[in-house]
This record gives structure tokens, sequence and C-alpha cells, in this order.
């Protein structure tokens, strides 16, 4: 039988006592196991949605292990065009943080994407914050504003540094780690212009022009020096007409270029026009290749990654327009 007395002391039998002190022992254990798993448990994820796969791959690079990351807008999709699911529209409103291109590249998400900015959800256009910076200037068409800021990396290298000072605003316990991983990736994406720049300057200069089936390479071109010439205008949306093609097809046929690129989120129905209308000139023009435009390449490849479909899209066109480049590419990969 326990005994109480006063003054905090606690008395009783032997067996009373020894029974107290193995709970509080048992207690101490418990709450130290507890601290220690505690101390290696991870730091929870907060959740990043992206709309496209070029901006996603900026976030996992500046985020880490700190992010869960999921892009919507798949491989060999594409976002002029894409509508958003009901399945996307939960992701967002789950999203703690929401990084998109913007200038319209996701044309058909913008009211969705307005609404969550409505909700409270911070969301962030990369392009357009590189537009504000006001630093670096953008190509503009009859479409508007040119979106494919990712085909120069130096606009990339922009990007990514908007996408660290975003992610230090949200979560600034770890903003020294944003920065520091943010330049690690801009290191890699100098060593990929660099690569870029060497292995286009070896086209034959009167083959420098990069035909394809919509006009999303306008920022590669004016970066590394090719002309550009897109079937279809900057979105998708536009249609491509007899006379755009029959103007096209004159062209190649003048200035004698070998070979002209679909994409791989673009239909290949009007690349495929320009090659039998050049054949019916008496010329022969082939296929140089698939080309990433608007979306990466598969998930979990080479290909999947920003420096793998650059990597990709500039040595496939440099071998096919006569240039001289590494057959698997910067990194010995593409093509596997």
């Amino acid at each position: 039988m326990i005994q109480k007395t006063y003054g905090g002391r606690i008395s009783g039998t032997v067996a009373a006592r020894g029974g107290w002190l193995k709970a509080v022992c048992a207690l101490v254990v418990l709450t130290c196991a507890s601290c220690a798993r505690a101390d290696e448990a991870p730091a929870p994820r907060y959740e990043v949605v992206a709309t496209v796969g070029m901006v996603a791959d900026i976030v996992r690079n500046v985020a880490g292990e700190r992010a869960n990351v999921v892009n919507i807008v798949g491989e060999g999709v594409d976002p002029h065009l894409y509508t958003p699911t009901r399945r996307d529209v939960v992701l967002l409103r789950r999203a703690d943080i929401i990084f998109y291109n913007g200038l319209l590249l996701e044309g058909r998400m913008g009211d969705v994407l307005r609404r969550m900015e409505r909700r409270g959800t911070p969301a962030v256009a990369v392009a357009e914050a590189v537009k504000a910076a006001g630093d670096y200037p953008l190509l503009e068409e009859e479409d508007g504003l040119d979106p494919h800021l990712w085909m120069d990396v130096g606009a990339w290298k922009r990007a990514t540094r908007v996408v660290a000072a975003r992610l230090a605003e949200f979560d600034p316990d770890h903003a020294d780690a944003y920065a520091a991983s943010a330049e690690r990736y801009i290191a890699e994406l100098s060593a990929l212009d660099e690569y870029v720049r060497g292995i286009v300057a070896t086209i034959p200069k009167d083959r420098r022009i990069l035909v394809t089936a919509h006009d999303a390479f306008g920022y590669f071109g004016r970066a590394y020096g090719i002309e550009v010439r897109g079937i279809q205008g900057m979105s998708t949306d536009s249609e491509a007409g007899v006379r755009d093609i029959e103007n096209l097809i004159r062209l190649i046929v003048d200035r004698d270029i070998p070979a002209v690129f679909i994409e791989t989120s673009v239909s290949d129905r009007n690349v495929r026009a320009l090659v039998e209308g050049a054949r019916a000139r008496g010329h022969t023009l082939r296929i140089g290749g698939e080309l990433f435009s608007d979306a990466m390449g598969k998930t979990g490849t080479y290909e999947g990654t920003y420096i793998g479909m650059i990597d990709h899209n500039a040595t496939t066109i440099v071998r096919a327009l006569g240039g001289e480049a590494p057959e698997r590419g910067m990194r010995g990969k593409p093509g596997r």
C-alpha cells in the first residue's frame, strides 16, 4: 500500500518505491527513443506543382529533397492545347506553391491558375518574372511574346534564380540551401550553354537554318546564331496555310537545306508535307530527327531532364545540318 506525504516527498513500501522508479525509467527510455527517432526523421516535404517539365526540373534541382515536385503536362504533350483535368485541379488545390511558365504557354490552364492564386496559393510565372527583371529582351511575334525561353540556356539560368528566390521567400529557413543549389545547377547549365554554342558554330554557314513544326526555337536561334523557321506560329493553336508551306518549300530548295525536324509534342503532318513538296521539285529533303520543343523526354531518361533535352536537340540539329557533334552528345547519353 502506497502512503502519501506532503512537501513533494513520496514514501511507502520498498516495493512501491521500486515500482515507481521502474515506471520513471521506462518513461525516460521511451522519451529518449522518441527524440532519437525525431532527430533521424527527414524534414517534412512541401508539395510543389509545376505545369511543364522544364519548370519542374528547375524546382527539383533547387529544392532537392525538401519538396515533392509534380508536373502536370507530361512528355509528348502540347501545353498550348492542354486542358486541365479534374485530377490536375485536385493537385493544384493540394499544392503549397505552384510554378508555371506563363506568357500564355499554358493558355487553357490560365483560368485555373488564377483561381488558385485567388485561393491564396503562391503561383510563380517564371518566364514572366524573367521578363519583369528587364535584363533579358523577349521575342515578340504576331502571336504575342514568345514563351519558349528555355530554348536559350542563358535565359533558363535566369529562370533558375527566379525559382531559388521564390523558394527562399516561401521557406526562408532554407534560403541559403536554395541559393547554393541554384548556383550548382547554374554551373551545369553554363557547361551546357558552352557545348551548344561550340557545336552549332561548326554547321556550315549556308546551312544554318532550322525548320521545325512550329515556331518554338526562336530563342535558340538568337542565342546560338542559327536562322529559325516554323511552319506554324509560336502557338500550335495557329494553323499553317498552304501558302506558308509552299513558301517554306521554295526556301528549302533554293538554299539546298538537307533536313527538317519534327517535334515530339506536335503533329508531323506539316513537316512531312515539306518533304513531299521538296521531292516534287527534285530536292532530297530528309527528316533530321525528332526534337523536344514544348515537352521534355520520358520521365527517368536523360532526355527527361532539361539538360538532356537541350543536349539532345542541339546534337541532333548540328549533326543533321552538316556540323560536328559527338554522336551521343555532351555526356554521351542522347539516343539511349
